[in-house]
């Protein structure tokens, strides 16, 4: 038998190795770059460092899964575009962690500097989708010390998006239709964007103060997709729920994307373009951020950052689209082009109202900040003035905005509560049901439901963080009901 010198050689060395294999992983993770420079930047943790593990950080929600984020399961990284400060401008965006490292690192494709406040409009987004300001590092520590088996499994943080808008359009997303669909009206909007910004589209935008007129007009003739000849609307063949044509038409197989890559690199100069007004003084990068130029070994990680272009792929979607860009849209269009159904009417709304300021975001982020104990109920009631905002999707808005005490109650969570925790639960019964079983974690009923629904997933399906993107789709309430082995679920 092995003697207890002879394991603990035998373990440093395999941790040895696992140190080594990541510090490998990291440093590929920087090796793909098609843009002519880049810039790296440095997020420190602060408090959040003995909390923090960007891969449990990022996948850990759905919303990782929807376009145009991007995980890299191979190097553990999350790449997505991001907007600049002027609210128009997007550069893509890489963030890693590298090991026994206090900081995250951001690499931003593009531009070879950024300005202070395109610096702090990027970083701003990463700390939000990250949640790592402090009231949700403090909602960490608290929810640890009541739930040891998160605080084993480093659970805590729920991935959201850049900007409260993104998170309530993709709410939107999830309500009413299965997971693959969910996914293909995420990155149909992202490849919209993608669209509108490289001009594929004619569209006016005046500065009249009529609605009308101060949103982006599109030309029907221009916008509105054309059906082939000889082609009936699913609607008149009676197909289910859906438009096979339009989910057909923006599918790309793999093939088709390579042929295409060089025509993307050459869109790429218009859609993620530094802004042309950043003065020449900022070219020197100040102590936390480091430049890297072009066709240059960078000396930290001692690779050519320009060989490798095997990321070209991820710019055939844009960013998300803001409330400007959608505003201005024609309905049925939006709905065609997206195959968002009764959905696109909605999100138009909220877009409109948003633009005229109507419905102002920053005003329930900043109830959220604030210390009343009562802000729960203020940013609910407004959240329900919003039309297509009922109890589920404003559930899911306001777990983004970091109010974990409601549960969204749906079909899902009566699957789970009657697989899991063997109850008779209803549509009637659900809410009364989550309260009994998650009710002492309060206020953290969300986190402890989710932690043990996540886990339920990973169980059926592998870990979601290593899991190819093309596997997503698989994630459906049928493929639950039964532990399905990895070969048969790549199958279907």
């Amino acid at each position: 038998m092995m003697g207890a010198e002879e394991r603990l050689i035998e373990d440093n060395e395999r941790r040895g190795s696992q140190e080594e294999q990541q510090q490998e992983m990291w440093r590929r993770s920087f090796f793909s770059l098609s843009s002519s420079s880049s810039c790296l930047f440095t997020l420190p943790l602060g408090e959040s460092a003995s909390t923090f593990d960007l891969e449990k950080a990022v996948c850990s929600h759905g919303l990782f899964m929807m376009a145009p984020n991007q995980w890299d399961p191979s190097t553990k990284t999350l790449q997505r575009p991001l907007r600049l400060s002027d609210g128009i401008s997007s550069l893509l965006v890489r963030i890693s962690h590298p090991p026994n490292s206090s900081s995250l690192h951001v690499l931003v494709f593009g531009a070879d500097s950024l300005c202070p406040d395109d610096r702090q409009a990027v970083l701003a987004q990463v700390e939000r989708m990250l949640r790592l300001s402090d009231k949700e590092n403090s909602n960490v520590r608290e929810f640890h010390k009541i739930h040891e088996a998160a605080k084993k499994g480093a659970f805590g943080r729920i991935f959201r998006s850049p900007t409260l808008f993104e998170d309530m359009v993709k709410c939107i997303l999830l309500c009413n239709c299965q997971w693959p669909r969910t996914l293909t009206m995420a990155r149909a909007l992202s490849e919209l964007q993608f669209d509108l910004k490289c001009g594929s589209f004619r569209y006016i935008d005046t500065q009249a103060d009529s609605l009308d007129s101060r949103f982006m007009r599109a030309e029907a003739e221009n916008f509105l997709p054309k059906m082939p000849k000889g082609r009936k609307s699913n609607k008149i063949r009676g197909a289910p729920n859906g438009c096979i044509y339009s989910a057909r038409k923006f599918a790309r197989t793999e093939t088709e994307e390579a042929k295409n890559c060089v025509q993307s690199r050459q869109h790429l100069q218009c859609e993620w373009k530094v802004k042309a007004s950043i003065p020449s003084s900022l070219k020197e990068c100040n102590s936390s951020q480091l430049l890297i130029p072009e066709d240059e070994v960078c000396p930290i990680l001692g690779v050519n950052l320009a060989e490798d272009l095997a990321f070209d792929l991820t710019y055939k979607i844009g960013n998300f689209p803001s409330p400007r860009e959608i505003a201005g849209l024609d309905e049925d269009f939006l709905a065609k082009r997206c195959n968002l159904g009764y959905r696109a009417s909605r999100i138009l709304k909220l877009a409109q109202s948003i633009v005229v300021g109507t419905v102002d975001l920053r005003e329930l982020e900043e109830i959220y900040n604030g210390a009343s104990p009562s802000c729960y109920d203020k940013v609910a009631e407004k959240l329900n003035e919003i039309k297509g905002f009922g109890p589920f999707t404003s559930a899911n808005v306001l777990m983004c905005m970091g109010f974990y005490e409601i549960i969204p109650t749906d079909t899902e969570t009566i699957r789970h509560l009657k697989q899991v925790h063997a109850t008779k639960s209803t549509s009637q019964t659900i809410r009364r049901d989550v309260e009994k079983i998650y009710g002492k974690y309060a206020p953290f009923q969300f986190l402890a439901y989710w932690s043990e629904l996540w886990n339920f997933y990973e169980e059926r399906f592998g870990k979601l963080s290593d899991m190819p993107s093309s596997d997503y789709r698989l994630i459906t309430a049928v493929n639950m009901r039964n532990k399905l082995n990895h070969k048969r679920s790549r199958a279907l």
